[in-house]
């Protein structure tokens, strides 16, 4: 392809062989010519010297001001050329010169050694150039100028870069062409096929939706611009490298993962028609896709796709399942199926797999033994399938074996019949599920969910958290994914302590993102305080909690907001190590004098009421409790003899410190107050 640059020196050795042929043109001669044009090549400003050469050969200097090869994508180039023009004993002219192009892509023949070798027996013109390690070679038919034999050795990738513009927003960022190829360069525009080699391709776009970088591999190819839009046909085989095609990479092994496609390129954009990828041991899938002038994906049709793990993900699905927050995962199995996506979302999807392992290592998903599969498309009717697990793991939360039946109708997979799923030596009923996936912006998917018997020691161990004693039960009405986020609708209620903990206006947003927000308002009602206290080494305490979180926001799983309020108010209780730590939480003190004194005495005290808040905002929290108490809070009310009362005198304390506090307390640290 590149040698089209033979047809910007074939009109030069054109013209200097006319001019030698006059007689008293053999020396000491200047030509100029204002423009030359000729069929792909203008030329404008054009001078050229004879003089006398070496053994009678004619010294040629050529200069054009500005050379124009739209077909190469070449405009308002500087070319000149200085060498000598002789005839052999075969009658041949040939001509051995330096041609220096400026303002080339690529610095392409910048400083190049060119030899011109013209029979006129043999009807042939054949040029050779060469720079640097860079070798070109063209054969023309005289009578037929616009064809030419061309053979590339070692040729820049950034060489090109004029002929790639003329079609693509892409550009060349590197590597290394061979090829053999025809060419043949009409009035509309260029034909080309034959065959190549790659080293360290590398590419790029605008958006870098699409780029590849240290390819190689070889193959053969057809290119046709002269309908109006490039036309490239690809038959290859890659080995190594890096490859994006919008949502599709690639790292690409060593061995040959074979390449076909069929693409048209008109005003920027792309459509691969034909997509037809072999990696033997990991990937094969024949399929469609398309981008606009923006490079943004228009399509991406999937047929016969089968992937093998682990190795399809560690070659073409780790940076996706990356971008889903899904990093690191291990696999095993296999994968069949289809899809057909677009702009506006997805068309259908089908997977089936004989059996499947996934696990990420955060813990955000595991699925172990998946068989079976799902069959959905946005219109009419597909037919049943089910898909099962022996234990699946949602965010540290192992499920158990169970066993689902779906079904797809008019846009709509649908749970066919109640999935019971084992939790932590309970149960999880799912009750209905439907799933939209087409529906960008609107409710996406709509499920009813009741926990049952969940051992709450067992579930506070998978979650990080002390070993809390009891069973959780709760209910779900309503669940929704509505654009990017989970929300309830209605709440989730749940035993737990003795009480109740009711959850509203819950919401999770980008759950399997790398920084999830969830949202919501916890109510609490009449939970034990002794069972609760008994968890922690924090002191003991009895009676019953009421209280409030609302307006709670975490981000990547910390809180960030909240304004809570907690409230034992009938009475109960309390031992000396819990009045320290509530005293080092408040970071205030026991009231002094008679009753300091005989507070040490006596291990436990019984007490009123007992209220601490805090509403959190940035990296502050603002704390309160039961009363105004002088210039701080009342705690602790005490009740009975002798008389406790604990007094909170920072009122704005920061985030971090409060955390260490209650770190401290709950681990058995001294009460250290600043």
């Amino acid at each position: 392809m590149r040698l089209t640059s033979s047809h910007l020196l074939l009109p030069c050795c054109a013209l200097l062989l006319a001019i030698v042929r006059i007689p008293a043109a053999r020396a000491d001669m200047v030509l100029a010519a204002r423009s030359i044009s000729l069929p792909g090549v203008h030329l404008q400003a054009v001078t050229v010297t004879l003089g006398d050469g070496a053994a009678g050969a004619v010294h040629v200097q050529l200069h054009a001001g500005q050379v124009d090869v739209p077909a190469m994508g070449w405009r308002r180039l500087g070319l000149s050329l200085s060498g000598d023009l002789q005839r052999d004993e075969r009658l041949r002219w040939i001509l051995d010169a330096k041609a220096r192009l400026a303002g080339a892509p690529g610095a392409a023949f910048s400083n190049a050694q060119v030899r011109v070798v013209v029979s006129e027996a043999s009807n042939t013109l054949q040029i050779d150039l060469s720079q640097g390690s860079a070798l070109t070679s063209a054969a023309l038919p005289l009578d037929q100028p616009t064809h030419a034999q061309i053979k590339l050795d070692n040729l820049p990738a950034t060489w090109l870069q004029g002929l790639l513009g003329t079609v693509w927003s892409g550009h060349a960022t590197g590597g290394k062409l061979d090829a053999e190829l025809a060419l043949d360069v009409r009035s509309s525009g260029l034909q080309s096929s034959g065959q190549f080699s790659l080293t360290g391709l590398g590419f790029d776009t605008p958006s870098g939706t699409l780029a590849g970088q240290q390819l190689g591999g070889s193959g053969r190819f057809d290119l046709d611009t002269t309908s109006g839009s490039a036309q490239v046909d690809l038959d290859s085989s890659l080995r190594g490298g890096e490859l994006l095609l919008g949502p599709i990479y690639a790292k690409l092994p060593a061995h040959a993962v074979q390449l076909g496609l069929h693409a048209g390129v008109k005003d920027g954009a792309v459509e691969l028609s034909r997509l037809r990828v072999n990696d033997p041991d990991a990937l094969q899938l024949d399929g469609a896709l398309a981008f606009d002038a923006r490079n943004q994906l228009k399509s991406l049709r999937l047929e016969h796709l089968h992937a093998s793990f682990p190795a399809a993900y560690e070659r073409y699905g780790q940076a996706w399942l990356s971008a889903l927050g899904l990093r690191d995962m291990r696999t095993a199995g296999d994968l069949s199926g289809r899809l057909d996506l677009r702009a506006d979302g997805p068309r259908s999807f089908e997977f089936n797999t004989d059996g499947l392992d996934l696990a990420d290592a955060d813990g955000h998903l595991a699925v172990d033994g998946l068989v079976g599969g799902l069959d959905w498309s946005a219109q009419g009717e597909r037919p049943p399938t089910s898909l099962g697990w022996r234990s699946l793991q949602f965010y540290h939360v192992d499920n158990g074996a169970a066993q689902s039946r779906w079904k797809s109708r008019d846009g709509t997979l649908s749970l066919q019949q109640p999935l019971l799923v084992p939790v932590f030596k309970g149960q999880l009923r799912i009750g209905t599920l439907d799933w939209r996936p087409a529906a960008v912006k609107g409710e996406r998917l709509a499920t009813s969910l009741v926990v049952t018997g969940v051992d709450m020691a067992a579930f506070s161990q998978a979650m990080g958290w002390p070993a809390f004693p009891g069973t959780l039960g709760g209910a779900i009405p309503s669940l929704r994914w509505v654009g990017d986020h989970f929300e309830l609708d209605g709440g989730l209620s749940a035993s737990l302590f003795g009480g109740f903990a009711d959850i509203t206006r819950l919401s999770v947003q980008n759950p399997f993102g790398a920084s999830p927000v969830l949202s919501g308002d916890i109510a609490l009602s009449q939970l034990d305080l002794a069972a609760i206290t008994s968890v922690f080494d924090f002191g003991s305490i009895t009676g019953r909690l009421d209280g409030s979180i609302n307006d709670l926001r975490l981000v990547d799983w910390s809180p960030v907001a909240f304004n809570a309020s907690l409230l034992a108010g009938s009475g109960g209780r309390i031992s000396q190590r819990a009045v320290n730590n509530l005293t080092s939480v408040g970071g205030g003190g026991i009231a002094g004098g008679l009753q300091g004194v005989m507070l040490k005495f006596f291990k436990t005290f019984g007490y009123k009421q007992i209220g601490l808040s805090c509403r959190l905002q940035g990296t502050v929290c603002k704390m309160g409790g039961l009363e105004p108490a002088g210039d701080g809070y009342t705690i602790v009310e005490g009740s009975g003899l002798p008389r406790l009362q604990v007094i909170g005198h920072q009122t704005q304390v920061d985030w971090s410190t409060l955390v260490r506090r209650l770190r401290d307390a709950v681990n058995g640290a001294p009460p250290q107050i600043h």
